[in-house]
This record gives C-alpha cells, structure tokens and sequence, in this order.
C-alpha cells in the first residue's frame, strides 16, 4: 500500500484477481470491466445461477450462498467460503460490487494483507448499500461511479459508470 492507502500494483497491475459479484446488475458492472481483467490470471466468487453460469463458462468459480442479506446461516457458510478462496487462491487483489457475499472476503483480505477495491453500484446514487457501508473499512480503495455518490462516501474515487 502506498502512503495515501491506495494499493501498490506493478506497472503491469495485479496478476491474480478474484471478484466477487452477485448475480444479475452485480456481475453485469463486473463484466463491463472485461478488458481490464480478461488477460489476467483471474477467479470468480458468486451465485451458482443459470446466468452465472453461461456468462463465466470456462472461468474458475467457487460459488457462495445465496440470500446473503440478513440471513446469519448463510453468512456463516460464505464466511468459511472466503477464508478457504483466499488462504488457497492468494489473489494479488479482490474486486466487487456486492452484495453481501463481498462482506468475508474484505474482512479476511485486510486480515491477509490483501489488497482490496470495492466499486460501489451505479443505482445507488442518494443511498448507500449495506455492502457498501461494511465493506468500506475492509477496502483498499474504495470506488463510485458517480460524483454524487462521493457526498455519500467522502474520500472515494470515482471511476465513471461502468454501464
């Protein structure tokens, strides 16, 4: 990490990438990022939906429990989930828009000393996610795709939309 606490990548950027998205919007915002990840080393956390699916064939997944949103079983379960994904993959840098599958894994990767980047969602513009707000401390940076979003999350950096 640098002094301003934005994370430290190579000229060439992070080698090993895990993201972690829900289904539908979520992955939609990831995908969008595709040339920017498609010639790195690269692992997927998320739903094992029909759409999830189809749209990372091919790519290696491990996939968490879903609803995640206020449901402690399932959080327990993606809990260790996380730990495993991260002690056994070792990504260079954790990526995510949400929901709250993203929660252990941030945990865990500031535990690890893994960097981190949360990209807060393109529709949340006069609120903030729950994700969002608990995973804020947990990230090495954290991003808005609006300048308005950044009244919300003083100090973010804002990327532009990504749809």
């Amino acid at each position: 990490m640098s002094q301003d606490g934005a994370p430290q990548t190579s000229a060439a950027g992070p080698r090993r990438v895990l993201f972690i998205a829900s289904s539908g919007g979520h992955l939609a915002q990831i995908m969008a990022l595709r040339p920017w990840w498609e010639q790195r080393e690269r692992s997927w956390a998320t739903f094992d939906t029909p759409d999830v699916v189809s749209q990372l064939d091919g790519e290696q997944i491990d996939f968490v429990r879903h609803p995640t949103t206020r449901n402690i079983p399932n959080l327990l379960r993606n809990t260790v989930i996380a730990w495993r994904v991260l002690r056994d993959r070792r990504p260079d840098l954790v990526v995510s828009t949400g929901a709250g599958a993203a929660i252990p894994f941030f945990v865990f990767a500031r535990v690890l000393g893994i960097n981190s980047a949360y990209i807060e969602v393109y529709d949340r513009i006069t609120s903030r996610t729950v994700t969002g707000r608990v995973c804020r401390p947990f990230a090495s940076v954290f991003c808005v795709q609006w300048e308005d979003q950044t009244v919300l999350y003083p100090g973010a950096v804002t990327i532009g939309p990504l749809l």
